[in-house]
């Protein structure tokens, strides 16, 4: 499904986090950015991780691993919240989907209106029941 504005906002806003791996660890490190502990495992070519979801800050750790010329790498992942299936379906568009249930639920809305009034008629449910009986022989 394509993803309307507002749902990349959503997603940008709430839901992906941005990693950075280093080499080695940095002298300082700008606000709003996470140090998480990587454990020692042979084969890991990165040593370090820096998780945030602001992008300005992460540009500015970027920036200053440019100036030192650390190697990195960087991913964009969906944060471990509860909340993210509910504002980033894979696959789907929260917009469309809210789109869809709305018409839906207002369409069942006006169609049980409808049903009550023709229960509600002394003529349509005569006439119902007498092709009840003539149904039943």
């Amino acid at each position: 499904m394509q993803l309307t504005r507002f749902d990349r906002w959503l997603r940008k806003k709430f839901v992906y986090e941005i990693h950075v791996e280093t080499l080695r660890p940095l002298e300082s490190i700008p606000a709003r950015i996470r140090v998480v502990d990587l454990p020692d495992t042979p084969g890991r070519r990165y040593k370090h991780l820096y998780v945030s979801t602001n992008n300005d800050a992460m540009d500015a750790l970027i920036r200053q691993l440019k100036e030192n010329n650390q190697m990195y790498t960087t991913q964009i992942v969906n944060r471990d919240a509860w909340f993210v299936p509910f504002i980033a379906p894979k696959g789907k568009s929260l917009t469309w989907w809210l789109f869809s249930m709305s018409v839906i639920t207002i369409c069942v809305f006006f169609a049980l209106f409808y049903l009550k009034g023709l229960v509600e008629d002394p003529e349509f449910r005569k006439n119902f029941m007498d092709a009840l009986e003539f149904l039943k022989g």
